[in-house]
């Protein structure tokens, strides 16, 4: 079964299209007209070993806000229609993983349950023109979207763009753990539930 899924998002402020692949080698084709988000999604997509192709026109004239919380709304709405009933998946994922000096923690639930716990302590406002505190509106974004819930920590840092590095490559290795298909219980809703959705 293909895990995959198209989504987009028309507004005042932003046009969104996007493809997305679970089960991918990493291959992206990014423009999201904020050159620093391009790069952290490239990252993202290549240690989750997702394929991802995304367009987004925003309003970046005023910032890079509308940008950032749309592209994450859409991102998790395609996570959630490529994982489908959720059934197989292993539905946890975390990490501890090392950027530098940034020791970053990232753990996740995809249970259909947004939540987050954001403790990402990031020393500027800024990284280049990109306001910092757009991280945890990606995040919550995200969450929302995928029915999930996240944690991110920074252990350690001193240098918001490895603090900030490391936690969307964190992340996304949280992710791929979380996504992957145990082999053994395929066909199993990974819920007492009996459903997530």
């Amino acid at each position: 079964m293909k895990r995959t899924a198209s989504a987009a998002r028309v507004t005042d402020e932003t046009s969104i299209e996007l493809s997305l692949s679970l089960d991918g080698t990493g291959m992206y084709d990014i423009d999201t007209g904020c050159g620093f988000l391009n790069h952290m999604l490239e990252l993202f997509t290549r240690h989750g070993h997702f394929d991802l192709t995304l367009r987004c026109r925003g309003d970046v004239q005023v910032d890079y806000h509308h940008t950032v919380e749309d592209v994450a709304i859409v991102l998790g709405r395609a996570f959630s229609e490529a994982l489908a009933d959720r059934a197989g998946i292993n539905r946890y994922g975390h990490i501890i993983l090392p950027m530098d000096e940034a020791l970053i923690l990232a753990a996740v639930d995809i249970g259909g349950r947004a939540a987050v716990g954001y403790a990402l302590e990031i020393p500027t406002e800024k990284v280049g023109d990109f306001d910092t505190e757009l991280v945890k509106e990606f995040v919550l974004a995200f969450a929302r979207s995928l029915g999930a819930s996240i944690h991110l920590r920074s252990l350690a840092g001193e240098n918001s763009h490895h603090i900030i590095e490391g936690a969307f490559k964190a992340l996304a290795r949280a992710l791929r753990m979380a996504v992957a298909i145990d082999e053994k219980f395929a066909s199993e809703i990974p819920s007492t539930k009996g459903t997530i959705l």
